[in-house]
């Protein structure tokens, strides 16, 4: 099958639009080219796919509303314009989306929020949940509290984390630039675009040479690089000239347009080699006979009814290894409670959740996407 193909098939995406689209050389944010991208963002949407959009501009947007020609050398400088930009740009997306009848949310995420396990869980089921309601998540960064020791360091990086937080089928990159070439395009007439190739090339770092303009932190080179990081949850990643007339819809058609970065595998496949290979177990669950055979043959997800004994301390989201009640492992996964309140739910049908534990988060203890049979 074409590569291009599976792009056609995608049913959750992430969309990057970067700052050299979106500031209009300084002049402003580019409100009609954020009228084209949500038009098309919001047909993508109307087909029933999923996008979660990661924007930049919001520093580019504050220096403008600020009367700033440069951008501010000192940390609080920029926090102050990020700060004043995120309104305008917010606004610009919201007044959009809503002619097509669409909501919006903001997110804002700093590096921490996606390394502590306890605020990864909590951001990705937000963003799950703002999905399931149809509404179109607008994330960035938190310049106004992050520092440079925290930071992701640019959009792309952020965009591709995302990418893994939701298990995206593709990530979108709109840029300046028609795609990745063999070498710099704007030193070198002759370099030509390379169409596809896969996200793990170690090649492809060499060719993407050049720097950021003057209100980006990216480059080619961090967009290879987020591509080779969200190839890690099985995401493909398109990098192509947000410029192109109706330039989304023509790529979700699986038109040879931008570079294709493909992922070597689909996102389920990719997650559950991460699970099957995980060292570090924090606990064990052991499952009665009915909950073996379930798991064994059916591929389902586990239950706390089928759990008639706890070992270890876990917390939500850590890894924990199922096992038979003579102890042979037959699978692992993220537990989506703790090891306290398993123990008081173990053994017990998922409607009586709620009034045991008085909150309920997910009717199953792993999902059948965070478990993999050993």
């Amino acid at each position: 099958m074409n590569k291009r193909d599976h792009i056609k098939k995608t049913k959750r995406c992430v969309i990057k639009i970067g700052s050299a689209l979106l500031t209009n050389d300084g002049a402003g944010l580019n409100v009609a080219g954020i009228a084209l991208w949500v038009k098309q963002i919001s047909a993508l949407r109307k087909n029933g796919i999923e996008v979660v959009l990661v924007s930049s501009g919001a520093v580019a947007e504050g220096m403008c509303r600020l009367g700033l020609t440069k951008r501010p050398g000192s940390l609080h400088e920029l926090q102050a314009a990020a700060a004043v930009g995120q309104m305008g740009l917010i606004q610009s997306y919201e007044s959009e989306f809503s002619k097509y009848d669409l909501h919006t949310a903001q997110i804002l995420l700093t590096h921490d929020d996606l390394s502590n396990r306890q605020r990864y869980l909590n951001a990705r089921n937000t963003v799950r949940s703002l999905l399931d309601l149809g509404v179109i998540p607008v994330i960035n960064e938190n310049d106004t509290v992050v520092t440079d020791e925290i930071r992701f360091g640019d959009n792309d990086n952020l965009a591709a984390l995302v990418a893994n937080l939701i298990e995206a089928d593709t990530l979108l990159i709109l840029t300046d630039q028609s795609g990745l070439f063999d070498r710099n395009p704007r030193e070198h007439k002759d370099a030509k675009l390379i169409s596809e190739a896969s996200a793990n090339d170690n090649s492809l770092a060499e060719m993407a040479e050049g720097g950021a303009g003057t209100f980006g932190r990216g480059g080619m080179a961090t967009k290879v690089s987020a591509a080779k990081l969200a190839a890690r949850s099985g995401t493909s990643t398109l990098i192509a000239a947000g410029n192109e007339e109706k330039i989304i819809q023509r790529l979700f058609a699986g038109e040879d347009l931008g570079t294709l970065l493909y992922a070597e595998q689909t996102p389920v496949a990719a997650r559950k080699q991460w699970l099957a290979g995980h060292l570090q177990i924090y606990g064990k669950l052991i499952l009665d006979n009915g909950a073996v055979k379930k798991l064994c043959e059916s591929g389902s997800s586990l239950l706390a009814v089928g759990v008639s004994d706890v070992q270890g301390e876990f917390s939500r989201g850590e890894i924990v290894s199922c096992v038979t009640c003579d102890g042979k492992e037959i699978a692992r996964g993220l537990v989506n409670y703790n090891t306290g309140d398993v123990e008081k739910i173990k053994g017990k049908p998922s409607k009586e959740i709620e009034s045991i534990l008085g909150y309920v988060d997910d009717a199953e203890l792993i999902h059948r996407d965070n478990l993999v049979l050993i």
